[in-house]
């Protein structure tokens, strides 16, 4: 069996890579940094360090590594006969994976067994996404053949894995929590055996279950605590400010959980301590910098933090805590991440309703306009102050 990986980073290398060679796949790392693909083609190995209860090193070997971006014809080549195509690159990065994927599934034999495709991105539905992508590609008289050659399947992937020390070289630490579901209905009875993987018939529950309670903590966590004067992630949620802070927003999100999905109230309240919790891990050094960078894109429409309170506010529900942490998040200003000093240029050049439904794509007169106004207001007038 064969995996093709694109995204060879850290959620790829301690994440994905590892589960798939751990499930007896050769694992074939894609990805467009040169000096990080040169690395690994010069290695015969890497070691995933986890941190925390029942920790364990776990070697990864004998897998390759291809220039995605200099050497399109080998990973042409590997994608043709592959069993399996993972990304972990980032939405936004998904159309520039496409091409390769299309290219693949045209010389694909028309006998061979589909490649089963699967985004594994901090988003909704980043496989429909891709898929999208790919389609776009292709004229509506080639797609069906095209697509008979694949599977889809959306997922939603959880692991914390902090920036890593400078020394690391390959090495990655990542904790020992993770969780990887994958829709199974695409997969009819032929789905691929990924021990640690778990299949679902419904993936949107999972899916809107992590990105309002991790993500939605984590950046609540990273910008609450950014403001207090924190540099880590765990020292941050020390802060009683900060841990209230953080519990309010999530309070609110597990409450649309809740209504939406059906996870029972302790169903959720045990979810979202465990995730709390892993937060607190002293063992994993994350930053509030790092995990509060690109605030513009967290600040999306169907993100951790407007996604829910549209929904929220739309019902009639309270939103205060999420706006806090959204006022939380346009104050965060650092001046080595680009999104951060773009936030500031257009809080400064817009005025509050105006950069509220540009940046939130919160139109007027929705139920969250309001609030999300004044938190805008109040917090271009905070960092106009300084």
């Amino acid at each position: 069996m064969k995996a093709v990986h694109f995204g060879a980073g850290n959620i790829g290398r301690g994440f994905v890579g590892l589960l798939l060679h751990e499930a007896g796949y050769e694992v074939v790392f894609a990805d467009v940094n040169a000096e990080l693909i040169d690395a690994l083609a010069a290695s015969d190995h890497y070691t995933v360090h986890e941190v925390g209860a029942g920790a364990r090193d776990r070697v990864v070997d004998g897998y390759r590594a291809v220039n995605s971006q200099a050497d399109a014809a080998s990973l042409l080549a590997e994608l043709v006969t592959a069993d399996v195509a993972t990304t972990a690159v980032g939405p936004s990065i998904l159309r520039f994976i496409a091409p390769h994927l299309v290219a693949a599934l045209r010389a694909r034999p028309a006998d061979a067994p589909p490649l089963a495709i699967m985004a594994c991105e901090n988003a909704i539905n980043a496989t429909d996404q891709l898929h999208d992508e790919i389609a776009s590609l292709s004229s509506p008289e080639e797609w069906p053949t095209l697509a008979a050659k694949a599977v889809f399947a959306n997922t939603a992937v959880d692991r914390i894995v902090p920036g890593q020390a400078p020394d690391a070289g390959l090495d990655v630490t990542v904790e020992t929590f993770f969780e990887w579901a994958i829709e199974r209905p695409p997969f009819g009875d032929a789905a691929p055996a990924i021990p640690g993987v778990h299949f679902v018939d419904d993936l949107a529950p999972y899916i809107e279950r992590k990105l309002f309670t991790v993500n939605t903590g984590h950046a609540a966590t990273a910008y609450f605590g950014f403001l207090a004067g924190h540099e880590r992630i765990s020292d941050a949620l020390a802060d009683p400010a900060v841990a209230a802070g953080v519990e309010r927003a999530l309070g609110e999100t597990s409450a649309l959980i809740v209504a939406k999905h059906g996870f029972t109230e302790a169903e959720q309240a045990d979810y979202r301590a465990r995730i709390l919790e892993r937060f607190r891990n002293p063992e994993l050094p994350d930053t509030v910098e790092r995990v509060g960078r690109q605030p513009l894109r967290k600040l999306g429409r169907h993100e951790r933090f407007i996604g829910p309170a549209a929904e929220l506010a739309s019902a009639g529900r309270p939103v205060d805590g999420l706006l806090a942490a959204v006022g939380a998040a346009l104050r965060f200003d650092v001046p080595a991440d680009p999104e951060s000093v773009e936030l500031g240029t257009l809080l400064a050049a817009r005025e509050p309703a105006a950069f509220a439904h540009e940046v939130t794509g919160i139109a007027a007169g929705h139920p969250l306009e309001p609030g999300l106004v004044a938190t805008v207001a109040e917090a271009k007038a905070a960092r106009a102050v300084g």
